[in-house]
């Protein structure tokens, strides 16, 4: 059965075998422990040692989805807070990068072998060394390889959105999904369930997206009874910091490309304009915004103020009857 992100406990076919309580029961079996997030956070050996890692298997899977890559990364990590960290010796990281990606291939059914993997980079490993470094691994984790991320709790939070425009529907759970992608780096993020990482990158993309429409969405996945206010409201505040980190750094380096026009809207790269026809109705349309000044002011003004995706303070300009 090909392994899908975003409905891990069963075939994509069928999603309804399994209900959200399951994935709430089971997130904690599939989390890293705090005492791995602690040495990450406090110990540069560590942290420089799981970057290495990721950067080798990002090498090994640049030509694959970006799902496979997450996986692989994903399996690390529990192999890493179950085992410890290795020798830093780069033969090592090299075959443990290697087994990780093996092992999403084969749950995710992508088509590929070990050379195309490997290409001709340094270490070349033949099947059964892998193999073997694959038990290892297989062990840690406690043969759960159906991972429970943060994707596995996107479509069911969705639905507390009441979003009825496809288009709309499409970009908010396609800004979300690039930001979980980001946030994998985001050490400090470890330390929250999937779940919660799940919310706070659909209260993030909703604040880009729908900034008026925010308050609205923000009281509505709070009302999921597994959601702790609290917990998401400090899981956004790390996000919002990750993500004003990313678009600083890109105005601070002019040579890197903004986002692409193939990718999910920011609201860094436009400006949308909402104008209400009733209470109860909004149509927001797009224009495109062409000054690098206002974009760089609005970053600016919305870390001063603290508005990004802050439970705590939302502001009564963005707030409208639901």
């Amino acid at each position: 059965m090909e392994f899908d992100l975003e409905n891990p406990l069963t075939d994509p076919q069928d999603s309804n075998n399994y209900t959200l309580n399951s994935l709430f029961n089971l997130e904690d079996e599939h989390m890293v422990s705090q005492h791995y997030v602690h040495n990450l956070e406090n110990m540069d050996s560590h942290a420089n040692l799981r970057r290495e890692t990721v950067s080798i298997i990002s090498q090994f899977t640049r030509r694959f989805d970006p799902s496979l890559s997450y996986l692989a990364v994903n399996y690390m990590d529990r192999f890493f807070s179950s085992q410890g960290m290795p020798q830093a010796k780069t033969w090592v990281m090299r075959l443990l990068a290697m087994a990780c990606v093996s092992l999403a291939t084969k749950m995710m059914k992508t088509e590929s072998n070990f050379s195309d993997i490997q290409c001709d980079q340094g270490f070349i490993f033949d099947s059964r060394t892998v193999e073997r470094m694959e038990l290892l691994i297989l062990g840690a984790v406690q043969w759960r390889m159906r991972s429970i991320t943060p994707f596995s709790f996107l479509q069911s939070f969705m639905g507390f959105f009441k979003l009825k425009d496809p288009p709309l529907i499409q970009a908010l759970k396609a800004r979300a999904i690039e930001i979980i992608f980001i946030s994998q780096n985001e050490i400090k993020l470890m330390e929250f369930k999937s779940s919660m990482v799940a919310a706070a990158a659909l209260l993030s993309a909703s604040h880009e997206l729908f900034p008026i429409q925010f308050p609205c969405f923000r009281r509505a996945i709070s009302s999921c009874s597994y959601v702790h206010r609290e917990t998401l409201a400090s899981c956004c505040n790390v996000m919002q910091g990750m993500l004003m980190e990313g678009y600083e750094s890109a105005f601070d380096n002019p040579t890197r490309a903004m986002s692409s026009s193939d990718t999910p809207i920011n609201i860094l790269d436009r400006n949308w304009s909402s104008n209400s026809t009733t209470t109860t109705t909004t149509t927001i349309t797009m224009t495109s915004s062409h000054s690098d000044n206002n974009v760089e002011r609005e970053v600016k003004r919305r870390r001063k103020t603290g508005v990004y995706c802050s439970i705590e303070k939302p502001q009564l300009s963005q707030i409208q009857r639901c």
